[in-house]
């Protein structure tokens, strides 16, 4: 395997902690609910219980809707302050606070109970205009082909709201990352290595690719956090049996954090199935996964993973919002976004930038991009994902047959 580089929700959301003595509050409610009603309520016949996490920051409480026939007020006398529930709400049939593992427990087994959310933090949609920007950044802002055509300047504009992907695990499959570097501001980890490398990004590519996606001043999802994955060695190249074992990792780790998350891989090869079909079992989790095009002037259908279709593919344009001359291309590619002489992190000491071309550098505005349209839209289906930021695009000009003209954009 190789790098591709050109040198080679909304709702209700309250929970607390009630005591014990809550189930014996919810058998009376639920009692006292079908005496008023004049028969039981079967559980079979009502819709499941549905739970909600939250994406952004939560308070550690939970929400609870009721079903529209419970009448809040029905359970008053119940709900007092040793219960742990610290909000009732009489016209939307639900209360909040802070309950342990058993008071869950109960209200998951009730049948009055319609739904369970985080309670979360929300904020005001403020949107930030960030000065000291490279070309790459203020191209995902803008809806129009910036007006000062100078790759290496880091005087344009990138606006973007605030809430910058808060909440959302970008893992980074690739050479690995500085970790250290100032840029990000202690939001990226070492995650694992494969392959038996050191424990370190010695080559730059996966470093670059992090900054783009989740950097503090070259990032496009600025709250976003960074997780290193190692597949690849410090001169680029890595056999695709660590790659799979680095996927099969971050599957297991996304399934223990419960966090949406995306997959960054600027890196590919010979087409190769079982790879492929990786990448179609993370997607089929929930997992997004943004791949690099390839940088062989080619279609993406001779190379893995780009080939894999429930991918989000990624071709390079310039600045004048045109193809780039070695990008891959062809119906299997998604969207196009900066990857001609970026600037972004790099490798050597904490404060040190690099100028890098290829679809590499592409697929990280695109990871960005997606950890961003989470933390303001929620988490949805890859394949939802893709529609989104398709949707969002403007468009590129003189794309080759067959491919798409997508280019990407914020919204702002």
């Amino acid at each position: 395997m190789r790098f591709f580089t050109t040198f080679t929700f909304t709702g209700i959301i309250v929970l607390a902690v009630l005591d014990a003595n809550l189930q014996v509050v919810l058998g009376r409610f639920s009692r006292g609910l079908n005496d008023n009603l004049g028969k039981p309520i079967g559980q079979s016949k009502l819709q499941p219980i549905q739970e909600y996490a939250y994406t952004g920051t939560t308070t550690g409480k939970h929400l609870i809707k009721l079903r529209k026939s419970v009448n809040p007020t029905s359970i008053s006398s119940f709900l007092n302050s040793g219960s742990g529930v610290t909000h009732v709400w009489e016209n939307f049939h639900g209360f909040a606070g802070t309950f342990d593992n058993d008071t869950l427990t109960a209200l998951r087994s009730s049948p009055d109970v319609e739904s369970i959310s985080e309670d979360g933090v929300l904020h005001t949609m403020e949107l930030v205009t960030q000065t000291t920007a490279p070309w790459g950044l203020s191209r995902v802002s803008s809806r129009t082909i910036l007006p000062r055509q100078v790759y290496y300047s880091l005087a344009y504009n990138y606006t973007y709201d605030n809430s910058g992907g808060s909440g959302v695990d970008i893992y980074i499959v690739d050479t690995g990352v500085y970790t250290a570097h100032l840029d990000f501001g202690g939001r990226a980890r070492w995650g694992i290595t494969f392959g038996g490398y050191p424990d370190a990004d010695g080559y730059g590519h996966g470093t670059h690719c992090a900054g783009t996606a989740a950097g503090t001043q070259f990032g496009v999802a600025k709250s976003a956090n960074i997780i290193a994955v190692k597949v690849l060695d410090d001169t680029g190249s890595g056999a695709a049996s660590d790659i799979i074992s680095g996927l099969d990792w971050v599957m297991t780790s996304v399934s223990t954090s419960g966090r949406p998350s995306i997959i960054s891989m600027s890196l590919g090869g010979d087409v190769t199935p079982i790879l492929d079909e990786a990448v179609a079992t993370l997607t089929t989790s929930g997992i997004h996964v943004i791949i690099a095009a390839g940088n062989d002037a080619t279609s993406t259908d001779t190379t893995s993973p780009a080939r894999s279709p429930t991918a989000l593919t990624v071709g390079a344009s310039t600045i004048s919002d045109v193809p780039t001359t070695f990008s891959n291309f062809g119906p299997l590619m998604d969207v196009w976004a900066p990857g001609m002489n970026v600037v972004s992190d790099w490798i050597g000491f904490n404060q040190a930038t690099n100028i890098q071309s290829g679809t590499s550098m592409a697929t990280p505005h695109v990871a960005g991009l997606v950890a961003y349209l989470i933390g303001l839209y929620g988490n949805k289906p890859p394949a939802e994902m893709i529609s989104l930021v398709q949707s969002l695009s403007g468009r590129i000009g003189s794309p080759p047959p067959d491919t798409t003209d997508y280019l990407i954009q914020n919204g702002v």
